[in-house]
């Protein structure tokens, strides 16, 4: 039986006993009433109901930490599997070498066992032709032997290639390891009170949170953002959110979770009871410390009077509102809002969704600019060519006048040049057809 189970049940009997008692001692002397027996029944069922919660997150974290074992156990296990794997490798590969020797020695010897029978069998007259039918021999062999040191080799780089990617596999499960290791170690310093590995581990699921929630870095919202108060003291909020029209919001990072690790380990009522309260003054001066830094007045930062304090824990969280459920008001009357690892992540995408509403609508109206200003510049360009349609019709107008100067009337220009043509100039052009029209009609006299 658990230990939470067994102090229920020692509590729930004590008081049974308690209740059985007074009313013996009621139905003596007349001192206990009932109002009294109800009141004690009330307290049995409060201390019941927060047992019960106390439990139930009792549970929770000890079936995390059973999951954390079970994962390292897993990876402990696969290491070894891969370690014997690669033992049997080594020894396979020296296998392989040993054969590969073998077969040479084998394959020489025969070579020249070979050579010496065929030049014993053959006269010196045929060694020309020996040596040929030899090589005739000898050459496939050699060949079969190339392509099979060739198979070898491939066969080797292959198993080498494999090793090689075996051994990093190992080295990344051992880095991987390694890391929840020192994880957990982080985490169960953090658990036991080293402050500054409490900042350091809820600044680190700060930062995840933001790359998880779309902001931009940088642009959208600043780490470790510096300004001053009205009387010039320095100031150092973990996250300035920067909102459209130059809003901004700050966001600073508590940790909490000392008197609630306390609480999971308490053998007694009495020690639960006094961790509750540690834990909810602990919140509480971490509201006021965070209020009473004013960043809604800081040089900088235009912001709404309202801070958000992050608690990086969420059954810590979760914990603090079960222990004060009125620790939300107590935070907002000092303009303090409380959120958790899942409350931040939401309210952050919300943000980035303003964000993308806000350029969204930028980009609208960019666009009515653009396009208004196309719009006139089309308008011009029209214009334009209005212009240069009228200034055409007036060119074309003259130049026909000319024309017309230089083709009709009496004594014109075109008739006179073309009459000296028919005198006898002596000429290699004629006139274009478009003025040649009238010289069917000049007339030439005596």
């Amino acid at each position: 039986m658990e230990l939470s189970s067994m102090l229920f049940l020692v509590i729930g009997l004590g008081l049974g006993f308690l209740i059985g008692y007074l009313m013996r001692k009621g139905a003596s002397n007349g001192q206990v009433n009932d109002e009294e027996l109800k009141n004690l029944s009330t307290e049995n069922t409060k201390l019941a109901t927060r047992l019960e919660n106390a439990e139930q997150v009792f549970k929770q974290q000890k079936e995390k930490e059973e999951k954390l074992v079970l994962q390292n156990n897993e990876l402990l296990t696969l290491s070894a599997q891969l370690d014997t794997q690669n033992k049997n490798l080594d020894e396979k590969l020296t296998e392989q070498k040993a054969e590969i020797e073998k077969l040479q020695a084998k394959f020489t010897l025969e070579f020249q066992n070979i050579a010496n029978k065929l030049l014993k069998e053959n006269s010196s007259e045929f060694a020309l032709s020996n040596q040929k039918r030899l090589d005739e021999i000898l050459t496939p062999l050699k060949e079969n032997i190339k392509a099979f040191e060739k198979k070898v080799e491939d066969k080797y780089d292959n198993e080498l290639k494999e090793r090689t990617s075996l051994i990093e596999q190992i080295k990344s499960l051992s880095d991987l390891n390694q890391q929840m290791r020192t994880d957990a170690q982080n985490l169960t310093k953090a658990l036991k009170g080293d402050s500054k590995a409490q900042g350091n581990w809820g600044e680190f699921i700060l930062e995840k949170i933001l790359e998880s929630s779309g902001l931009r870095k940088g642009e959208q919202y600043e780490t470790q953002f510096t300004t001053s108060n009205d009387e010039g003291g320095r100031m150092y909020p973990d996250v300035l959110i920067k909102l459209p029209d130059d809003k901004h919001i700050v966001i600073d990072s508590k940790v909490s979770i000392v008197a609630y690790t306390n609480f999971m380990e308490a053998k007694s009522e009495e020690e639960q009871l006094v961790c509750v309260k540690a834990h909810v003054v602990s919140v509480q001066n971490h509201i006021k410390g965070l209020s009473e830094k004013n960043y809604a007045h800081a040089k900088g930062i235009n912001s709404p009077d309202f801070v958000l304090m992050f608690l990086p824990s969420e059954p810590s969280f979760s914990f603090t509102l079960q222990s004060d459920p009125t620790i939300y008001n107590y935070a907002w009357d000092r303009k303090i809002v409380l959120v958790s690892p899942t409350t931040l992540l939401a309210t952050l995408r919300t943000i980035t969704s303003v964000w993308k509403q806000e350029n969204q609508t930028k980009n609208a109206i960019e666009i009515a600019k653009q396009s208004g200003a196309l719009y006139d510049k089309f308008v011009g360009f029209l214009e334009d060519l209005d212009k240069i349609d009228r200034g055409l019709v007036t060119a074309k107008t003259a130049y026909d006048g000319a024309v017309n100067k230089l083709k009709t009337g009496t004594g014109n220009l075109v008739g006179r040049v073309e009459k000296l043509k028919v005198l006898g100039a002596k000429t290699t052009k004629n006139l274009p057809a478009s003025f040649n029209e009238e010289e069917d009609e000049l007339e030439i006299g005596d």
